[in-house]
This record gives C-alpha cells, structure tokens and sequence, in this order.
C-alpha cells in the first residue's frame, strides 16, 4: 500500500508561527518597507541570487535609494551599478542586466513591468524563481517560488521527488492548494534557512517532527 502524501498545508500552518521569530525573505521584508513595485522586487530578487539575505537587502535599499525609478537606473552608467552591487556575486552580469531591464521597463512599458510571467523571464537573468517570487510579492497573483532552502524541505518531507527546482515548482503546482503558493516561499525559505538546516536541522524542535520521514537526513539536532 502506497504511503499517504505528506501534508504541506498542515506543515504550513505549524510552521508559520515558528517562523515568525525569524527575519522574513528578503523580498517579503522589501515589500513591507515600500520597495513592492515589480520592478524593485524584480530587480532584488536577482540581487538575492547567490546572495546572502543580508547581503541583499543592503543593497537593495542602497540601490533604491541612489535610484528610486526605472528611469534613474537606465540614467546609471553601467559601473556605477557595478560599483553599488559590488558586494554581490556577478556584480558585473548582474548590472548589465538589471540596467537592460530598466531600459526596456522605460522604452516599452513606460516605466511599470506589467505583472506578467512570460515578460518578466523574457530578460536575462531572470528564471522562474525570481519571475514567481515578484508575482507573488508585487503582484498578489498566486505563484510558487522554489529557493534552495523550499526544495531542500520539501524533499526531506517526500513531498516532492524531482530533479530540478523547476520540477519541484511544478510538483508543489499540483499538490498545494493555489491560496498558499505565496506562503510556501514566504515560509518555507526561513524554516529552511534556520530550523531545516542544510547541516545539522533542529529535528528534536521542529513543529512538523512527527510527520516527516527525514529524507535524507542522517545527523540532526
């Protein structure tokens, strides 16, 4: 007899106020400071690739504040905006493309990204991830972002079995109810990133130790 499927949304709920003494993603924490536009949470999100949280939201913040508009980072030169993203990885890729992004962001939709998937991975650097995060988060439109730090959980759990994080987004698509793709981000990156631990999870503390399997896992705390 196959087993029952782990159940995400009754994992949701145990972890949300676990997770709530933690810092928020940091797109969720830009979004409470204002910086919620599509373009702003765009253009944090490929800060945050390979960047540590706090790490990103210090530039974010000093990105936006040197250049509060698409028109003010189309107006950068190009080693400004390497110059201000200095402290994350592939600062120079990344202000290539994040200017080519405010550039169309003016040309071609007057100054406001359109809250629509296909336009935001149209442009270089951005993948799923950062395109479902940003309508999740600017937008309000349900989306399922997966991080490394959602992907390492939810195959702990036997959730998900899939290769890929674009074949994890697609698994958790169909077992987890729309009304919570936002909140499998939202909660699941801090669970991963301060109880389901990479090394060493905090299994003896965890609020869903009774329901998973730890796949994977073969030291804990």
């Amino acid at each position: 007899m196959a087993a029952d499927p782990f159940p995400v949304v009754l994992a949701l709920e145990r972890i949300a106020p676990v997770v709530a003494a933690y810092p928020k993603p940091a797109m969720f924490q830009l979004a409470d400071e204002g910086f919620r536009s599509v373009f702003e949470q765009l253009v944090a999100c490929m800060i945050s690739i390979r960047t540590r949280e706090e790490v990103t939201l210090r530039l974010s913040r000093g990105l936006f504040a040197t250049a509060p508009t698409p028109a003010a980072v189309a107006a950068m030169p190009i080693e400004r905006l390497e110059t201000v993203l200095a402290q994350t990885t592939f600062p120079e890729r990344k202000a290539r493309q994040i200017h080519d992004i405010a550039v169309a962001t003016v040309e071609r939709f007057d100054g406001v990204l359109p809250c629509d998937g296909a336009t935001l991975q149209s442009f270089n650097g951005v993948g799923p991830k950062c395109a479902n995060l940003t309508l999740g988060v600017a937008c309000g439109i349900p989306a399922v972002s997966v991080d490394v730090h959602v992907d390492r959980v939810v195959h702990r759990w036997g959730a998900v079995a899939a290769t890929t994080p674009e074949q994890t987004t697609i698994a958790l698509e169909r077992i987890v109810p729309r009304e919570r793709w936002i909140d499998i981000n939202r909660l699941l990156m801090p669970f991963g990133r301060y109880v389901c631990t990479a090394a060493l999870p905090k299994c003896s503390t965890c609020p869903v130790n009774d329901l998973c399997p730890r796949i994977g896992v073969t030291r804990h705390r």
